[in-house]
């Protein structure tokens, strides 16, 4: 790859110190993430300062180099030399991914314990991996703010002041719904340290919770008529314009949740039988829905022109792209390549939504699934298809939807006999 890249020069590179060794390997690496040409030419520079910053650190040799004494090399603050900070960014993941230099990355105290509480809510609580991770999230804090990477006797010698401040101080940035959550979390998990003895017993019963009140608030929902003018505001003539008209056409004509539709891989689509295979995340079930005329174009559209470009930026000549072979539908446009995630498609509604002028007060994809509830609701659908479609498991979470017909609700109640007011205004001034 060098020879290619430095016809005359290439020797430059190969003798780095430091990076000598490893520096056509990395090149190669780069390639396979889908990084260009240009781009790898301009970290094969800032190998350059970076071998002069470890030579001055007392790194000779790649046999020397330690992860701190390369992160150290990094600028303080990333935005003062992006180019620097993205350099020694991927050397470190090229060394902890594709070499033994660094060895296995010890864990802390706080990564230990959240690791062992994770396989307990997996193994023996059978949750589900999203909601495992959001425990894992509050756990790894209450860790943190107890000090328990210096002092892990302090989670034995817990008190409930010792949450309360946690909670307020947690409380200061969330709102009471996410707040509720978080408590639970905790509770969840000192019943868990208790129950060894870790933790003293019974003070789960001693955290008091923010009160939520069931469905206070209606779900977010848009106008049909706006759901249908923001898919045709998207652009179109790019491969990522193309790529998010069919995430969001699915997420309109399925109500499909953002995590469902990254997951969805090439072996979902059944072209000639028509239909379109869904493993929702959330609850574990697996639908099978009818695959639409506008939904397989859209796709086709997106494999074709779409997805095989995504990624790829100016190549030049003898080299040849080695993509992984992705099964999944849906790639990344920037590099590294990859698989999106649900907040590439969150981040994709919010500059959607911006570019298209439309009056959208919701920044949450969610919303495109509650409009498809309530769409169907107004088509005349019974209450169990819906919650089939959605993928509901019981009639109680399809009926949150029946709240955002108001405009419905309006035709059902009877009209007053006439001299029904005044009657009643008579009474009240007895």
């Amino acid at each position: 790859m060098l020879l290619q890249l430095y016809p005359r020069v290439h020797r430059r590179y190969s003798s780095l110190p430091v990076f000598g060794p490893i520096v056509e390997n990395f090149g190669a690496w780069l390639l396979k993430k889908g990084y260009s040409t240009d781009c790898i030419r301009e970290h094969f520079c800032c190998m350059h300062r970076i071998a002069r910053l470890l030579h001055k650190r007392g790194v000779s040799n790649v046999a020397e180099l330690t992860r701190g004494k390369l992160q150290a090399c990094a600028p303080a603050q990333r935005l003062d030399d992006r180019r620097l900070a993205a350099s020694v960014r991927l050397l470190e993941r090229y060394f902890a991914s594709e070499t033994l230099i660094f060895g296995a990355q010890l864990l802390s105290r706080v990564d230990q314990r959240t690791a062992e509480y994770a396989t307990y809510l997996n193994e023996v609580r059978g949750l589900a991996a999203s909601t495992v991770a959001g425990h894992c999230a509050t756990v790894a804090a209450l860790l943190t703010d107890i000090d328990y990477e210096l002092t892990p006797e302090r989670l034995r010698a817990l008190t409930s002041r010792d949450i309360e401040a946690f909670v307020r101080r947690s409380g200061a940035r969330l709102k009471r719904s996410s707040l509720q959550s978080m408590v639970a979390h905790v509770r969840t998990f000192l019943r868990f340290a208790g129950s060894s003895g870790e933790a003293p017993t019974g003070l789960d019963r001693q955290i008091d919770t923010p009160r939520v009140y069931r469905e206070e608030k209606l779900p977010k929902s848009l106008p049909w008529e706006t759901v249908q003018a923001f898919l045709q505001a998207i652009d179109r003539t790019t491969p990522s314009g193309i790529r998010d008209y069919a995430i969001f056409l699915l997420i309109a004509t399925y109500g499909l949740r953002a995590c469902d539709v990254v997951a969805l891989a090439l072996d979902d689509v059944a072209w000639r039988a028509r239909r379109i295979r869904i493993e929702q995340r959330k609850t574990g079930r697996l639908l099978w829905l009818p695959l639409t005329d506008e939904v397989a174009t859209a796709l086709l559209e997106y494999l074709r022109r779409g997805r095989a470009h995504l990624g790829i930026r100016r190549f030049r000549r003898g080299f040849q792209r080695d993509h992984p072979d992705f099964r999944e539908i849906f790639l990344r446009c920037v590099t590294p390549a990859g698989v999106l995630k649900s907040t590439a498609i969150a981040e994709a509604f919010q500059k959607w939504s911006r570019r298209s002028g439309l009056k959208i007060a919701s920044q949450g994809v969610h919303c495109i699934r509650h409009s498809y509830a309530l769409h169907l609701l107004r088509s005349g659908l019974p209450l169990k298809t819906i919650g089939d479609l959605l993928g509901h498991r019981t009639l109680e979470s399809t009926c949150v939807y029946l709240r955002l017909a108001t405009d419905d609700l309006r035709d059902v109640p009877l009209n007053l006999p006439a001299g029904a007011c005044t009657t009643g205004q008579h009474e009240v001034a007895r």
